[in-house]
């Protein structure tokens, strides 16, 4: 019974630690540029609001 606690725990562990590597590198990789994609274009969209009242 010793080692099917250990086992289980340790799968258990291991499972909990790829989830979240998986849920870190989708939002490296998927989150991050969508949201540094928007900030760009609120960014732009400021500067453009800027020049056409300083006209």
């Amino acid at each position: 019974m010793k080692k099917f606690t250990t086992g289980f725990l340790a799968g258990a562990t291991v499972t909990i630690a790829s989830i979240a590597a998986i849920a870190f590198g989708f939002k490296k990789t998927v989150i991050e540029p969508i949201e540094e994609k928007e900030q760009m274009i609120e960014d732009n969209r400021r500067k453009a609001m800027r020049k056409s009242r300083a006209r």
